[in-house]
């Protein structure tokens, strides 16, 4: 019987992009009836327990997704084993994800990028310092990923 996937988006904080990754993800997962677990969290521990940014959650709420009950947690080592895909939405949190997993670490970790055509390689540009703009280009390139990991994780093995 294959193993229920399982999903982790990682960023910095866990304010921002991540939880973006995460809402956008399981909205569309939920419309294609995809069963799958989600999460999101960061590399850092300076928001652990905060809220999203008020921008990521206005963002979020313009698309019909409500995530002010999210809240921010730091990458565990046991996220290694309980994901069976860790997704991070740059090459900095890609790195450090690297550097921490556990050699028995049975997630997948990638780029989120590296789903979307033409996309590989690159990172989800990180919205904090700007304006929304900002935070509606992120909404965008994280839900054209969602897209593509529910079309990969809906294909059989």
């Amino acid at each position: 019987m294959p193993i229920k996937p399982a999903v982790l988006f990682v960023c910095l904080g866990n304010i921002c992009r991540s939880p973006l990754a995460e809402a956008a993800f399981r909205q569309t997962a939920q419309s294609a009836g995809l069963e799958v677990s989600i999460d999101s969290a960061g590399t850092g521990d300076w928001h652990a327990g905060h809220a999203p940014d008020p921008r990521a959650m206005a963002t979020a709420q313009r698309h019909g997704v409500d995530i002010a009950h999210y809240r921010a947690r730091q990458v565990r080592r046991a996220d290694f084993a309980d994901y069976t895909h860790i997704f991070a939405l740059d090459h900095a949190n890609l790195g450090e994800l690297e550097r921490i997993a556990p050699p028995d670490a049975r997630a997948e970790l990638a780029l989120l990028l590296d789903l979307v055509g033409g996309r590989e390689g690159q990172g989800v540009a990180d919205p904090y310092y700007g304006d929304a703009a900002g935070f509606e280009q992120t909404w965008a390139d994280v839900t054209a990923a969602a897209s593509a990991l529910v079309n990969k994780l809906s294909k059989p093995a």
